[in-house]
């Protein structure tokens, strides 16, 4: 790993992030958990309300960086097969067997849209790929094409034809990631973008192939954090199992290995070769929010999972 190396990475992310910007008005900080999840081969839940640009901007990520992209929509009558794709009968010569259909799964970038809208059987059909980025159907196991990500999306304000995603579940995505409304002058250029005769959007060329997204990952892998760093990461993660005054179950050291890998992404995109403490606390949001429980004493009180990191990093 080289000075050289960390600054071209660097040089190649602000390229994306202008060129995301011709298509996507603000939301910064939601391509920049993105491209995290991606440097640490992860997952990401993204929440907010509707028409905030959240397909968009996962699909422009997939154009820019020449990935296969594929999209499933969460519906209440969705089957697991309908994800991880089915057998079905073929004529051949002379006799009709059975081969398998690949459903949209198989893909390098999958965006589940509305994923709290669909059943807890089918969103656990997306268990095993996200974990093990592999498919089971019927006796078979089949490989999931490297990079593989689930960029998934909710909307926190429905209440009803919904499912809370399980924790098991919850846990496989590195980020929360809350989507916010625009301010007034991104609002008015995305009015302007989006009703004028004359504006075209604009056509997008990949910038990074497959074999340098690997690279990239390995390089965030190679960037050192101090001791002192690494440990500051896990003593705000085990916060979370001894605050039982505020939080019924904590994070796992799940939590902890992905806040250190988020952590060294973060430093690499912002040209370091080392990580800092604020790299850590720039994460922690992000990576604890899903991952802990609050109590009803917390509830009580009108404290979500943001007020309650908040105290812990005081």
């Amino acid at each position: 790993m080289t000075t050289e190396s960390i600054q071209k990475a660097k040089e190649a992310f602000e390229v994306i992030f202008n060129e995301v910007g011709k298509v996507v008005v603000g939301q910064r900080h939601v391509v920049k958990q993105i491209i995290i999840a991606i440097l640490t081969d992860s997952n990401a839940l993204l929440e907010g309300y509707p028409g905030l640009a959240k397909t968009l901007t996962v699909s422009t990520l997939a154009k820019l960086m020449d990935l296969k992209f594929s999209r499933i929509q969460g519906t209440p009558d969705l089957m697991p097969s309908d994800i991880t794709g089915t057998y079905v009968l073929e004529d051949g010569k002379g006799s009709r067997e059975f081969k398998f259909q690949p459903g949209p799964v198989f893909a390098n970038v999958v965006l589940m849209d509305e994923i709290n809208r669909a059943t807890p059987k089918t969103q656990s059909a997306l268990l095993e790929a996200m974990q093990e980025r592999q498919v089971t159907v019927g006796n078979h196991t089949y490989k999931l094409e490297k990079p593989f990500f689930v960029l998934a999306t909710q909307n926190p304000i429905e209440q009803e034809g919904v499912y809370l995603l399980p924790e098991a579940q919850s846990d496989r995505f590195l980020f929360k990631v809350k989507t916010d409304y625009p301010n007034f002058n991104e609002e008015v250029e995305i009015v302007t973008r989006y009703t004028e005769f004359d504006q075209k959007m604009p056509d997008l060329k990949p910038l990074l192939k497959k074999e340098a997204i690997f690279k990239l990952q390995e390089l965030v892998r190679q960037i050192p954090i101090a001791q002192d760093v690494r440990k500051y990461a896990v003593e705000i993660v085990k916060k979370t199992r001894e605050r039982k005054e505020l939080i019924e179950y904590g994070a796992s050291p799940r939590a902890s290995i992905g806040l250190i890998l988020a952590a060294k992404a973060n430093a690499l995109l912002d040209g370091r070769n080392y990580v800092t403490k604020n790299d850590v606390k720039e994460m922690v949001y992000p990576i604890l929010r899903h991952r802990i429980i609050l109590n009803f004493e917390a509830e009580r009180n009108n404290f979500d999972e943001d007020d309650v990191i908040g105290y812990l990093l005081k």
